[in-house]
């Protein structure tokens, strides 16, 4: 599949290791042996998440984040993405008076390996409130009111792919982040995850308003048309898809066409790999 992409003409690929969280990483030979194999016909920056946190290996001894990363560079990833583990982290870096304690994963390994090596996947939902006095947290005005009629909104990070939200909301969690050095942040959304309706604009532009490093959007992207309105419509870096390639509704080929036919600049199509 990921050759696939590549020979279509993606820019990048993301591998998320949505089992990870079962086992120790190090014991998954499998998901090992596919990334290296990817990595000698793949000639695009490959992004792996999951597990990227210390752990116990199954022989009961400690395996740190850095030591994860590390067997996923050796064998072949050019990036990591870090999840949970970085919500956890930016809430003790705000308990803590935002003092860095050089151990979290995100420093450990961008301290390896340089901060272009660590992206941090934000898996945010709306919370929506009357008013922003309503709450502590950072809100923003939204033209998609909920049932009540509520028109402001904050955005709860969560962890655990999004089963557990937690007391800290997106502006925090970029802002801590960004202190303790990733590289970039994949921007999802719980409330557009599947939907195929169009990524969640509001929720870009905001972030792009506060944060410093670069932005991938993600979550809802259904048709060529919500590459376009992404990219038209806020100044996201780059965009992810998954369902719709993964159905073949289109190729990125077909995206990246009609984006050039819309005016927009995107990489050369002149010499898609076969």
């Amino acid at each position: 599949m990921a050759r696939k992409y590549y020979q279509q003409g993606a820019d990048e690929i993301v591998f998320l290791n949505i089992t990870s969280f079962r086992n120790c990483p190090l014991a998954d030979a499998p998901m090992l042996e596919i990334l290296r194999q990817t990595a000698e016909t793949v000639f695009v920056p490959l992004t792996i998440g999951g597990g990227i946190r210390d752990t116990v290996d199954t022989d009961g001894a400690f395996v740190s984040a850095l030591d994860v990363a590390t067997m996923y560079f050796k064998s072949g990833a050019d990036k990591v993405s870090i999840g949970s583990d970085a919500v956890i982290a930016a809430e003790k870096y705000h308990a803590s008076g935002k003092r860095l304690s050089g151990t979290t994963a995100i420093e450990t390994i961008s301290g390896a390996y340089g901060n272009q090596a660590v992206v941090v996947s934000v898996d945010p939902r709306r919370v929506y409130v009357s008013s922003p006095s309503d709450t502590r947290h950072h809100t923003i005005w939204t033209e998609y009111p909920d049932d009540r009629g509520n028109r402001y909104c904050w955005y709860e990070c969560t962890i655990k792919g999004g089963r557990e939200g937690r007391d800290i909301d997106v502006k925090e969690l970029v802002e801590a982040v960004e202190a303790m050095g990733a590289g970039e942040i994949l921007l999802n959304c719980i409330d557009k995850d599947g939907s195929s309706n169009g990524f969640d604009l509001e929720l870009i532009r905001d972030v792009k308003s506060f944060s410093t490093i670069p932005i991938i959007a993600s979550s809802g992207a259904g048709s060529p048309a919500h590459f376009k309105d992404v990219f038209e419509q806020t100044t996201a870096d780059a965009a992810l898809g998954a369902g719709m390639f993964h159905r073949g509704t289109f190729s990125v080929s077909e995206v990246k066409s009609y984006l050039q036919e819309n005016g927009l600049v995107i990489r050369s199509l002149d010499n898609l790999c076969t």
